[in-house]
């Protein structure tokens, strides 16, 4: 009873209320709130902040979350081997990436894991922003740029450089920037993350560094969008080769300032901060570095 208590306080935090997480579970809001009371009674502590219109979690809580993910799947994994075999995988893993690189990257590797282990299931969670990925019970992340949080677990992934380019329709209309200083002229998509926008572009080795300030009539928090509005010929987008690859191979995108080639982003995998992953997660953080690393 025990760990089903655990279990169920995990789906409150993922979902962020006792009234979502007993309709996932199939339960009354009493029967959470009861079993939630008996969870806190058995630590002595509280787990949760409670109001009318929120939860958050506690000191307590937070260390209950860590611990009970890394717990939890270890009963998993040790329920699989013992019913199925030491080479069988099964279980949920929830995944967060950023949008683009969900749509056109992780979703394929989803597919071809999911071939090879048919009795995982994944619950995949697109963003662009910032995401809580313990308080959301996720069990792996992929995000671009420098990691602030030093609590959780990292895995470089091998990254792109960073491409500058428009449509087709743009240049003829608009003329092709022949240097950095050149786009204060275009008109360029901006990403928002947060309450930041991404408006300082970096160009050129470290010897010949460029920094330009850009700036457009279009923002948006969400990449796949401002990269369509860069294929409907409306700006310049600066973006990883990942996200925008293909559209230069097909012809869709033409690159920029080639010469002047913006240097690589960091590319990781997020961790919550428990001792070790499940072997699913293990296996699929590892089929995502394959993938990756053979994208072109």
């Amino acid at each position: 009873m025990l760990l089903d208590n655990i279990s169920l306080f995990l789906l409150i935090v993922e979902k962020g209320s006792l009234v979502a997480a007993g309709r996932e579970a199939g339960l009354s809001p009493t029967t959470v709130s009861e079993r939630l009371a008996a969870l806190e009674a058995y630590y002595g502590v509280v787990l949760l902040n409670r109001t009318t219109r929120s939860i958050s979690l506690t000191e307590e809580g937070r260390t209950l979350v860590e611990g009970a993910k890394l717990v939890l799947g270890e009963v998993e994994d040790l329920d699989t081997r013992i019913r199925f075999g030491a080479e069988k995988l099964s279980g949920p893993i929830r995944i967060s990436t950023p949008k683009d690189l969900g749509r056109n990257i992780v979703s394929h590797a989803i597919a071809s894991f999911l071939e090879d282990h048919p009795a995982i299931s994944i619950d995949l969670h697109l963003s662009d922003g910032y995401v809580d990925i313990v308080g959301m019970g996720i069990d792996l992340a992929v995000r671009f740029g420098l990691i602030n949080d030093s609590t959780l677990r990292v895995r470089q992934l091998p990254s792109k450089r960073r491409i500058l380019c428009a449509a087709p329709s743009y240049l003829e209309r608009y003329g092709t920037p022949k240097t950095p200083a050149d786009l204060k002229d275009h008109n360029c998509l901006v990403m928002r993350f947060g309450q930041n926008i991404d408006n300082v572009w970096r160009f050129g080795a470290t010897a010949a560094k460029q920094i330009v300030t850009v700036r457009g009539n279009l923002i948006a928090n969400d990449g796949a969008l401002v990269r369509q509005w860069c294929l409907e010929g409306r700006g310049i987008i600066l973006k990883s080769e990942f996200d925008v690859g293909e559209d230069i191979r097909a012809g869709r995108l033409v690159e920029l300032l080639a010469d002047h080639a913006s240097p690589p982003v960091p590319l990781q995998l997020l961790f919550p901060p428990s001792r070790a992953q499940p072997r699913r997660v293990r296996a699929f953080a590892d089929h995502l570095f394959k993938v990756f690393g053979e994208a072109g």
